[in-house]
């Protein structure tokens, strides 16, 4: 499959609703927004999903060379920083993706560094990883499949140590989320489980096993686990091992194109922000993983095709252009299951992006 208009429109689109969003929410930070009239429901700190919203705004500064939008990008990522002592593991989300993209590589090199010794300090030897945390409400002491993502790239840069507190911390999820060593490679990753110190881990009811966006998580992190080095070092077998097991179980190259959000529920909401995560990572993994590289690229192209020509809203239509609709931000709740979710728009614009050129995607 080759990419040309398709995506290149689709990149305007996507980077136009940026600027339509920026004059609706002002300060604030989008996460999720009606299907029917593209209206946001904000957060004023910007809660775990803070960096998407500045990593867009970085990609439409790349995008449009706009001094303005460049200002608007590192002015969005500062208001960012009083997250970096916050106790959450979701750190990795906000300041990886708040900062890859950036322009202003000094002020957001600066703040990146801050965030990762922070995590670096909150590791707890015991349980084996940056935990959950506490700042989000509920248990403490989790491990979750999206702790991983942003995080493991994140510690890489916390001085001597990071590299290996990062191993540690996604192996630890990987052997939970998999099973140790492939154990249990026949059933779908089961994405949280919650550590008791006298009796160890045990497995969360919610979410459940199958969680679409779980596994695309877990599938993002191995590939940046894989793009760095110094962690791929620790347990490299393993990690090939996981990259594999993630690709069959997901169904990350050869189940839906668009996965439902529940395996268990497959004729329930799709999920189409797990698909814009899969192709980032499966883009990611055809850079780094010569057995894979040319199906996951394949499959990357063939995942965001699908999402600019059949979930992308155009223009003409009653609603704003450049929605990506079809998201499912909490399926069980019934919260916002066919909605724009802002990390789907980020990880759609990042895959657009990286097909444009625009972004290396081995550093994003």
């Amino acid at each position: 499959m080759t990419f040309g208009d398709w995506a290149g429109r689709a990149l305007t689109a996507v980077t136009d609703r940026v600027t339509v969003t920026e004059a609706e929410v002002g300060t604030r930070f989008p996460l999720y927004a009606e299907p029917a009239d593209g209206r946001w429901k904000t957060t004023g700190r910007g809660s775990w999903t803070g960096g998407f919203w500045a990593g867009l705004l970085w990609l439409r500064a790349r995008y449009t060379g706009d001094e303005a939008h460049r200002r608007a990008a590192a002015e969005c990522t500062s208001r960012l920083a009083p997250w970096a002592e916050a106790d959450t593991a979701t750190r990795g989300l906000i300041f990886w993706y708040a900062t890859a993209p950036a322009l202003d590589t000094a002020e957001a090199d600066a703040l990146r560094a801050e965030a990762a010794r922070a995590c670096l300090d909150s590791f707890d030897p015991e349980a084996g990883i940056v935990p959950w945390g506490a700042a989000l409400g509920g248990p403490r002491l989790l491990a979750r499949a999206d702790a991983v993502p942003g995080l493991v790239p994140l510690l890489a840069v916390a001085g001597d140590e990071g590299p290996a507190v990062a191993a540690a911390h996604l192996h630890r999820h990987l052997d939970l989320c998999l099973g140790a060593e492939g154990a249990g490679s026949g059933s779908r990753p089961r994405p949280a489980w919650q550590f008791d110190a006298a009796t160890g881990w045990h497995p969360c009811e919610d979410p459940a096993p199958g969680w679409s966006r779980g596994e695309a998580w877990l599938l993002l992190a191995v590939a940046d686990a894989l793009l760095h080095p110094e962690i791929a070092e620790h347990r490299p077998e393993r990690l090939a091992f996981a990259a594999e097991q993630l690709l069959v179980q997901a169904q990350a190259l050869t189940g839906r194109i668009i996965p439902p959000n529940e395996a268990a529920r497959p004729r329930g909401p799709v999920d189409t922000s797990a698909a814009a995560i899969t192709a980032v990572a499966l883009l990611k993994l055809s850079r780094v993983w010569a057995p894979r590289a040319a199906v996951c690229s394949y499959r990357a192209v063939a995942i965001l095709s699908r999402l600019a020509e059949a979930h992308l809203t155009g223009p003409g239509s009653s609603r704003p252009a450049g929605m990506l609709l079809d998201g499912c931000y909490d399926a069980a709740k019934g919260l916002a299951v066919r909605h724009e979710l802002i990390w789907g728009d980020f990880f759609l614009a990042l895959g657009l992006a990286a097909l444009d050129d625009l972004v290396d995607i081995t550093r994003v």
